[in-house]
């Protein structure tokens, strides 16, 4: 397992745009897929971006062409940037570790979690 610590969340305006951060600790987090997960208040985690080891990258439909996911694996960090805030992005933004060498499509596939950062949108 690798810990993986967010950073990055705060207010923005909606159509703004702000930048998150993963940082993990452990030797083999190039080797992981990474994700980006959600959760508003009163509805379930989920998964709006992931980025395979080997850079392979999945997106919701409700922010692609919004969100980008990046790693920068000598500095064990992956970004979510994500700009044109909408209002129905705020929530609070958990990174995940999957060992898997594929992009996981299961939740139960990620075995790691950052405490989460959260991100309020004003109008």
């Amino acid at each position: 397992q690798v810990q993986l610590v967010e950073s990055g969340g705060g207010l923005v305006q909606a159509g703004g745009s702000l930048r998150l951060s993963c940082a993990a600790s452990g030797r083999t987090f190039s080797s992981y897929a990474i994700g980006w997960f959600r959760q508003a208040p009163g509805k379930g985690r989920e998964l709006v971006a992931a980025i395979s080891w080997s850079g392979n990258t999945y997106y919701a439909g409700s922010v692609n062409g919004r969100f980008t996911i990046s790693r920068d694996n000598p500095k064990n960090t992956v970004y979510l940037q994500m700009n044109n805030r909408k209002p129905e992005d705020p929530a609070a933004y958990y990174c995940a570790a999957s060992p898997r060498s594929y992009i996981p499509a299961l939740r139960s596939d990620f075995d790691s979690w950052g405490e989460g950062t959260q991100v309020t949108v004003s109008s």
